[in-house]
């Protein structure tokens, strides 16, 4: 099958130079949509969700996805009107014009990659680590989250050729890792041959945070479940290298979310029967004791080596995309140009790198993992709103080719949804929205200094991820 590409029709003198590869078929784009959301939280973050909602820990995950599911229809729609790299910020641009808001939400989703990405350095340094090295890697793990988020920028700053075959291979071994839970569990519920040192439970699927009502315990939850979506914005980026988005997105999106979403159910199901909530809570690497549980015969040591390099390559994309999205609003002069200076040798942005690799440090050496994964998901849940009003809003822009069109009440429910669980009726403390506006405020102030010293005041919302 013959390659297609795509042409810029800005080209200068209506020269059409070449854009894109076409590349991703429906099959491709399926890989890359479960690869992306499947990571981090699941590895590690399962536990501390168990801790907020208690036994029930399917519930919050449930209503994390339904919520997502709404956004979802808002960005195929989008996707399918607007066939273009960008994601949210070309999104809320389009609809509203402002730059402003436009270089705020580009932020947040940049600053969302850095949280992401410190949270997964805590889960490496973490449970799974200290099952192949030992409990004596527990005094210094902050010392290994460190050298762990250097790593990452040293293997961004050499370069890293993206290559969507390869996320196949990567989301395998992800893959194979949480089949191991799903198998070992499963047999060992049905035929009682797990660990004795545990009694499974199927009644604490039914309990909650006796400490707290049981809606506050699953909007609390949920807030931090949520996290379960990071890239979901990031496939979105892939719309200009797909054949036939239009039709490809909504098959590929729907189809990759409800084979993660049930992945994750299966595992918080399995995981919530067979481990007490109180032992869940305590641990980054909630999936080992899952297989210690049901398969103790297993080598620990394996598995763990599978959860370190999934929540690796989460980690290194987030990364990628957090210094991929710095050095693109320095080239739309939207932030100083200093943070767009490439190396010369390497040809990697190393000032943009080294700034998000700064703020990703520092957050990881004075944050919990679960602070890290909640403001990740305020961040996102954010910008979600804002892309759920703005696919309301661009209803009046009408374009001649075909696209999917979501029912009305879907992004009217999903901007109010993604709010509810952003504010803090949904039970959030303080702490996750002086976080965020720390990080946010860093951008603004980059922002007005740029606007101070006569830096450029339009940009092309469609280049800020490139």
């Amino acid at each position: 099958m013959a390659n297609e590409t795509t042409v810029n029709d800005n080209a200068p003198g209506g020269a059409q130079e070449p854009g894109l590869k076409k590349v991703m078929g429906p099959k491709l784009l399926l890989f890359f949509v479960v690869g992306d959301i499947l990571g981090t939280t699941i590895y590690s973050l399962t536990g501390k969700v168990a801790g907020k909602v208690g036994g029930a820990l399917w519930v919050p995950f449930l209503v994390a996805f339904v919520v997502a599911f709404l956004t979802a229809f808002s960005y195929l729609e989008l996707v399918g009107k607007y066939p273009k790299a960008g994601g949210a910020p070309l999104y809320v641009h389009k609809a509203f014009g402002v730059h402003f808001l436009t270089f705020v939400i580009a932020f947040a989703v940049m600053c969302s990659g850095i949280t992401s990405a410190a949270s997964a350095a805590q889960a490496f340094s973490g449970d799974y680590l200290e099952a192949i090295l030992g409990e004596g890697v527990a005094s210094w793990s902050w010392v290994v989250a460190i050298g762990f988020l250097l790593l990452l920028a040293a293997v961004n700053f050499r370069g890293v050729g993206e290559s969507v075959k390869a996320n196949v291979v990567l989301t395998c071994v992800e893959l194979t890792g949480l089949a191991i839970v799903i198998v070992f569990g499963l047999v060992a519920l049905l035929t009682g041959t797990h660990s004795p040192d545990v009694d499974p439970d199927p009644g604490r699927l039914l309990q909650f945070d006796t400490d707290t009502t049981p809606l506050v315990a699953i909007t609390s939850a949920t807030a931090l479940a949520f996290f379960a979506m990071v890239g979901f914005e990031d496939s979105v980026n892939m719309a200009e290298e797909t054949k036939n988005p239009s039709k490809t997105f909504p098959r590929a999106l729907l189809l990759g979310m409800t084979i993660t979403a049930v992945i994750y159910l299966v595992i918080a199901l399995i995981t919530s029967t067979l481990v007490p909530t109180d032992t869940l809570a305590e641990s980054d690497g909630p999936l080992l004791l899952v297989v210690k549980a049901a398969a103790p015969w297993f080598p620990p040591i394996l598995f763990s080596l599978i959860a370190l390099f999934a929540v690796t390559n989460t980690a290194l994309i987030n990364m990628l995309m957090a210094s991929r999205l710095v050095y693109g609003m320095s080239e739309e002069r939207i932030i100083p140009r200093q943070f767009g200076l490439v190396h010369r040798t390497r040809r990697t942005p190393w000032v943009s790198i080294l700034f998000t690799s700064i703020i990703a440090v520092v957050l990881v050496s004075s944050l919990e993992i679960s602070d890290l994964g909640s403001t990740t998901s305020l961040l996102l849940l954010v910008v979600f709103a804002v892309v759920n009003v703005s696919v309301l809003v661009l209803r009046k822009d009408k374009v001649e080719h075909e696209h999917f069109k979501a029912p009305t009440w879907v992004p009217v429910l999903g901007a109010l949804s993604c709010a509810f669980f952003a504010s803090p009726l949904s039970g959030r403390p303080a702490t996750e929205y002086v976080i965020a506006g720390i990080l946010l405020g860093i951008g603004v102030i980059f922002w007005g200094i740029n606007f101070l010293f006569g830096g450029k005041k339009e940009f092309d919302a469609a280049k800020l991820g490139k």
